[in-house]
């Protein structure tokens, strides 16, 4: 089992295999899901990829957002200079960029992000024939879930174990592109989870705040004991001791020791297992959505009662019994009651007396010195080395022969360097060398990036060679061996395609033409659905269907009706019974190269276009046998949640803005949608000239009443008008 690790910038890459992790993935400046990370510029991507592959570890790039035409076709040039340099994989969140990066990388791994939301095996399969090489689950699967899976497809499969969960479905959450234009899908996300909510009843909290995951000894066992070829540890946004402590937990937990975790002591809002063991509403801290710490104690009169120990240096926060933070210091001078020596430290159970503000309850420490002290310490005096084996041959009269080379995990040799001597060994004069001192001098290989895992030596009996000769002969293999390493890595992707008679894959996109718009509509229950077919004529409605789970979760695949000729994911749209399936806005489908992909799919017949992008995206399309679609009335869904965060009741929340949601428990699962609707009714004429066959009308918590109203709003084009999205696109 490997160990995905994070990197948002160098330092935090470096840590990360220090601490030996076997794969790091990072993200280039500008793009990916993390775009407010730091990240990596092209050259330090070249030296991150250089640096890993020295260490036995690999290199996985973030291009896991939707893209745009433009964005696809424009980093070309850059890809095919990381492609040529090595690169090992590049993960996606877009099917459409994935076949484009298919067709012209032919020889890179491609890794479905946990964006993508592929959460059965029929979807992994599918993306299996479409050349995927691994799949990132998402976060929201339980164990058993995951074993099914696992047992149904032998595509490599990465478990997320520890970081920040997002309450909605990964892929599926528009609330921050929807309120502000930040679109988590874009890497852009405002993290309006992390916000305080006000409910109906006045309460306020942090409603829809996770605790961060984090697997143990049992679960790690459990993952290893199936078969899942990696783990992965959230966090390109954390700090270099939270990578590094992190990642060395997890090697231990895969070498089967239980080591006690100190995760919590660098970062913490809560921790719990996420949804390893099926749903759990556990796994929601509703008192602070922040880095809070860990807390250490509490406020007895005057003083401060010790849960933990505390030094000099330590970073505190001042918490109220409510959990508002007061504000923070560092700990200088310790000052504990009724002890009048100096210290540097203060124990558990002792008083420490600290000037703190009215209304403070509990001490947080969210800077462990004494913790980051030892991390930086084992940074800067460990390093990952890649295990060499060495065979030395010396025969009376001839050049010694030193060969150098790496192993599989069978033991089968799969990179070699045969280095030769200048001159002649000599039969000794005085005292042989032996086996013990070729051992000893070919061990040590110093400051490189190597360490000698075997050395199997063949010599004559009473031969000399003089020392010096064998520390040359190893150093010059050893610098070979370090740029035949290196070279290994390297492509030519002009030969490649020259090779496999293979040209630069571009669509040529053919402009489209306005034409009559059909209009059909979405809804969620069957008194929508009874009076919609009573007056579809009316409006000329040709299609009306029932809304659909976002989700196809292997142990949830029974609920999807695939006779409903609406797909919400891939699940349904591949097992569906019918010749003529639209497909949702959820699968965000803004680029022609998504398009391309699922014209292949015969039984598809429509698409609705993302709501994520503008009305020029839009226009960009182009011609495809597929019809198109266009959301003009929704009250948009900003998430889909796995877990019950209403206990069955619905629920109006608002934030600081006054912007209002409606939180839905229903079959689909804890719904939340914006209280004021997507409607864009009134510019029908102008909808024209965007080229879409289909407009649509989506109604989930709409009365009849509400209804009639948007029904009129047809006819007259008069009435309220709201773009969202399709005027501002998305960052």
């Amino acid at each position: 089992m490997k160990i995905v690790a994070p990197a948002g910038n160098m330092e935090r890459f470096y840590s990360a295999i220090s601490a030996t992790a076997d794969e790091i993935y990072l993200g280039l400046k500008g793009f990916g899901a993390r775009r407010n990370a730091e990240n990596f510029t092209v050259e330090e991507l070249k030296k991150a990829i250089d640096y890993a592959h020295l260490r036995g570890s690999r290199i996985f790039l973030t291009l896991n957002t939707i893209m745009t035409n433009r964005e696809i076709e424009l980093l070309y040039p850059t890809l095919k200079d990381l492609y040529n340099y090595g690169l090992d994989a590049i993960i996606v969140q877009d099917l459409g960029y994935a076949e484009y990066l298919h067709k012209n990388f032919p020889s890179i791994e491609i890794h479905g992000s946990t964006q993508m939301t592929v959460a059965n095996y029929y979807e992994i399969n599918y993306l299996k024939e479409l050349g995927f090489k691994r799949i990132v689950l998402p976060r929201e699967l339980s164990f058993e879930e995951i074993k099914e899976i696992r047992e149904h497809t032998d595509i490599e499969l990465e478990v997320f174990v520890s970081g920040s969960l997002c309450i909605s479905f990964s892929g599926n959450c528009y609330m921050s592109s929807f309120i502000g234009g930040r679109s988590g899908n874009r890497g852009m996300c405002a993290q309006p989870c992390r916000k305080e909510y006000k409910t109906s009843c006045g309460e306020k909290s942090y409603f829809l705040s996770p605790k961060d995951q984090l697997y143990g000894l049992d679960e790690i066992k459990k993952l290893q004991e199936i078969g899942v070829e990696s783990i992965k540890v959230e966090g390109r946004m954390k700090d270099v001791s939270y990578v590094y402590e992190t990642v060395s937990y997890f090697r231990n937990l895969i070498n089967g020791i239980d080591k006690e975790e100190n995760t919590h002591k660098l970062f913490n809002r809560g921790y719990s297992k996420g949804y390893f063991y099926d749903n759990d509403k556990t796994i929601m801290n509703r008192d602070y959505s922040y880095n809070m710490g860990e807390k250490i104690g509490e406020v007895v009169g005057k003083s401060i009662r010790l849960d933990e120990d505390v030094v000099s240096g330590d970073g505190i926060t001042f918490v109220s019994k409510d959990y508002k933070n007061l504000g923070g210091t560092y700990i200088g001078k310790i000052n504990v009651a009724n002890i009048k020596e100096d210290r540097k430290i203060a124990y558990k159970n002792e008083k420490l007396i600290l000037n703190f503000p009215d209304g403070t309850k509990y001490i947080f420490r969210n800077y462990n010195k004494r913790l980051n002290d030892e991390i930086s310490k084992k940074i800067k005096s460990t390093d990952k080395k890649l295990e060499v084996s060495f065979d030395f041959i010396a025969k009376l009269n001839e050049k010694l022969v030193l060969k150098i080379y790496l192993e599989d995990k069978n033991g089968n040799r799969i990179l070699n360097l045969e280095e030769i001597s200048e001159t002649l060994t000599q039969k000794a004069q005085k005292r042989a060398i032996s086996e013990e001192d070729i051992k000893e001098k070919l061990s040590e290989i110093g400051d490189s990036e190597f360490t000698v895992k075997n050395i199997k030596i063949d010599i004559d009996e009473n031969i000399f060679i003089p020392l010096s000769e064998l520390k040359n002969l190893k150093r010059n293999a050893v610098e070979k061996f370090r740029e035949k390493i290196l070279s290994y890595f390297r492509r030519d992707l002009d030969s490649e395609l020259k090779e496999n008679n293979q040209e630069y894959f571009k669509l040529e996109i053919e402009k489209d033409e306005p034409k009559d718009l059909e209009i059909r509509v979405i809804v969620s229950n069957e008194e929508q659905k009874n009076f919609l077919e009573n007056i579809k004529n009316e409006y000329n409605i040709k299609e009306i269907y029932y809304r659909t789970y976002d989700i196809a979760k292997q142990s949830k695949l029974s609920q999807h009706n695939l006779d409903n000729k609406l797909a919400s994911n891939l699940y349904e749209l591949l097992e569906n019974k019918n010749s003529d399936v639209m497909l949702n806005w959820n699968m965000n489908i803004v680029n022609s190269y998504t398009i391309n992909v699922l014209e292949k799919i015969k039984k598809l017949e429509s698409f609705i276009i993302s709501p994520e992008i503008n009305f020029s995206k839009i226009r960009e399309l182009g011609k495809t046998r597929l019809k198109k679609a266009l959301l003009i009335y929704s009250k948009l869904k900003g998430m889909t949640i796995d877990i019950d965060l209403t206990d069955n009741k619905n629920e109006i929340i608002t934030n600081k803005e006054n912007d209002k949601f409606n939180i839905i428990r229903n079959e689909y699962g804890t719904e939340i949608f914006l209280d004021k609707p997507l409607n864009i009714i009134n510019i029908m004429e102008d909808i024209k000239k965007l080229n879409v066959d289909i407009v649509v009308l989506e109604f989930t918590t709409e009365t009849i009443e509400d209804i009639k109203k948007v029904l009129k709003q047809l006819k007259t084009r008069k009435g309220e008008y709201r773009e969202y999205n399709y005027k501002r696109g998305v960052y």
